[in-house]
């Protein structure tokens, strides 16, 4: 039995959706990503997380680049993630200004609005069983689910849910209506989870590819790629 999950930041904190063997397993939610990986932390394969994961020193990441030009309409879900050093700053002012030395470009104020979560999930790299998490970008894991074709919906509207739903119930990964607590999650984060689940159950199966293919390395040597 192959079981994967896969974890998307929501607004309460994280929500993650489980596959035994490809097929649905359970979805769940916690303020803490830390404690949702550890109640799973013997069960699961692989844990694919739709956040960055793996900073550079300097310069933009290639991952971030090529998953924007798969994505067509829809680029403009892809952030380019700067380097490690501005992720350490408390503040978007600091912030901005070193993302302008290390880059030659500023810091969107949105892109920080992912820094408390960016830095919770590096930090799981470093723990017992960290080498089980990879990064993954939900649009860039739809977008191989239809085929290599860019959805013409966003992820919010009606339109796109039904779309991503049904992409994911073509490929055997039913969401039943009732998902417990975690159906107070907003609608487009538990289709990302489940989605992230899609592509580290590939991961595990040795089917998944990364951008950049080969991937980059951080300073450490760990790849730093997105896999779908």
């Amino acid at each position: 039995m192959v079981a994967v999950l896969g974890v998307d930041a929501c607004p309460a904190g994280w929500v993650a959706v489980g596959l035994r063997d490809g097929r649905f397993a359970g979805a769940r939610t916690d303020t803490d990503l830390r404690s949702l990986l550890r109640e799973g932390a013997e069960r699961f394969e692989v844990v694919a997380v739709d956040m960055p994961l793996g900073l550079l020193d300097a310069g933009w990441r290639r991952a971030d680049a090529q998953a924007a030009a798969l994505l067509g309409r829809l680029r403009g879900s892809v952030f380019r993630v700067p380097p490690h050093a501005v992720w350490q700053e408390e503040h978007y002012e600091a912030a901005n200004h070193r993302c302008r030395e290390l880059t030659g470009a500023g810091l969107s104020r949105q892109s920080w609005g992912l820094a408390a979560k960016l830095r919770e999930a590096n930090g799981c790299l470093a723990d017992p069983g960290g080498d089980r998490l990879f990064e993954v970008h939900p649009e860039v894991s739809f977008w191989a689910l239809a085929g290599k074709v860019p959805l013409p919906h966003r992820k919010k509207s009606w339109a796109g849910q039904t779309a991503r739903r049904s992409l994911l119930e073509a490929a055997g990964v039913v969401l039943p209506d009732d998902l417990g607590d975690a159906g107070r999650v907003p609608p487009d984060d538990v289709l990302d989870a489940a989605a992230a689940a899609w592509s580290a159950h590939r991961i595990a199966q040795g089917l998944a590819r990364p951008l950049p293919d080969p991937p980059e390395s951080d300073p450490r040597g760990r790849p730093i790629a997105i896999w779908y």
